[in-house]
This record gives C-alpha cells, sequence and structure tokens, in this order.
C-alpha cells in the first residue's frame, strides 16, 4: 500500500537556519530545504513596533537571490517581543539576556511572529501574536537559564520550548507555536491557498 501523499505538493524553503522552524516545518508532512539569509535586522525609523516582525520577514524573503520553481515556496520568519511599547529583540550578550529576563519577570507580553511566502507568483506576508505571561524569577533562575541555555539567539532572550517556558510560563493567550517562532496554523491557510490554485499577488 502506497503511502497518502500529502494534501499540496509544495517543496519548501526555509530562509532561516533556527532549528525550531525547520522542526515545525516538517510537522507539514512536506520537505523541507534549508537556505541562509543575512540581513541588517535593525528595523528603520517610522515601522511600528507591532509590525516590525512582519517588516524584517519580507525584508528576509526578498533578500534571497535564488530561484523558485512552480512547485517551490520559500519561507522567511521573524520574532519579536513586545513589553508594552518597548521591542525586546535578541540580546547582545549574557548581561543583556539577564536584563530581558529581568524585565519579563512576574509581567505579561506580546510575542509577535512574522511571516513572509514566497513563490515565484509573489509574497504573501502576515504576522501573529501571542499574549504571554511569567511569574517572577529570582536572579538566580535568570543566571542559570542564560549561563545554562545561552538564549543569545532568541527575541526577548528565552525560548518557550526549553527550560523556562516549563518552569516560567503562566499562561499562554493564542499559539504556542507562534511564540516558538512559526504561526504554523496561518502556514498551513497560506499554503492551502496556494494548494487550491489562488494566485498570490503582492500584499
Amino acid at each position: 500500500m502506497s503511502p497518502t501523499p500529502p494534501l499540496f505538493p509544495w517543496r519548501l524553503v526555509l530562509a532561516s537556519a533556527s532549528p525550531r522552524r525547520r522542526h515545525l516545518l516538517h510537522g507539514l508532512d512536506l520537505p523541507v530545504e534549508i537556505t541562509r539569509v543575512d540581513i541588517d535586522e535593525t528595523p528603520p525609523d517610522g515601522v511600528p513596533e507591532q509590525e516590525v516582525a512582519e517588516y524584517l520577514a519580507r525584508k528576509k524573503a526578498e533578500a534571497w537571490t535564488g530561484t523558485l520553481a512552480d512547485d517551490q515556496a520559500l519561507i522567511a520568519a521573524d520574532t519579536t517581543v513586545l513589553l508594552g511599547d518597548l521591542l525586546l529583540n535578541k540580546p547582545a550578550d549574557a548581561e543583556d539576556a539577564k536584563r530581558m529576563l529581568g524585565l519579563l519577570s512576574g509581567r505579561e507580553h506580546r510575542v509577535i511572529t512574522g511571516v513572509c511566502v514566497r513563490t515565484n507568483k509573489g509574497n504573501t506576508c502576515f504576522s501573529d501574536t501571542a499574549l504571554v505571561r511569567f511569574r517572577s524569577l529570582s536572579p538566580e533562575e535568570i543566571a542559570y537559564y542564560v549561563e545554562r541555555h545561552a538564549p543569545l539567539d532568541k527575541a526577548g532572550a528565552y525560548g518557550v520550548q526549553d527550560w523556562i517556558g516549563y518552569t516560567a510560563v503562566e499562561h499562554i493567550e493564542g499559539s504556542f507555536y507562534t511564540v516558538m517562532g512559526l504561526p504554523m496554523h496561518k502556514v498551513y491557510e497560506a499554503l492551502k491557498g496556494l494548494g487550491n490554485g489562488i494566485a498570490l499577488g503582492d500584499q
């Protein structure tokens, strides 16, 4: 008996070295190729904080110089953390990571993941937001996490899928996968639309 074919026969190209995003995309039962795009992730003046993630995702997608076949879709993403109006991107070093986690301790914040799906017909970009509440963290817990898990490649200096997520996250309103770095329900809907022959156009 032959295996059931995928619902939408896309070959995905992930424009990210993130093992978390790679793991999530493989969950769609589609082949995933990894490529890397290096951009300046400093948002320009005038971009609202809540739009930075989507802006950077689009910038990453547009910076990729490869050629896509008709059945390929490039996926680029970026995640930001907002504490009120304060944007917390990736920490500069361990001390900066400790500072960020100290700010998040005992408070609620927004995690926004922006995504851009690019085909040879155009781009579609979107974002998703989740609310996350941390319990209060002691300085010793913060130091342990930063020293043991080195979260310097993560927005807000934490990964919800590792130690701090297990021990400090009290509540999530929204998609866990948005916090992890890729809103899978929205990625699936975008690919489903493409699979049904809906033209992307530039949105």
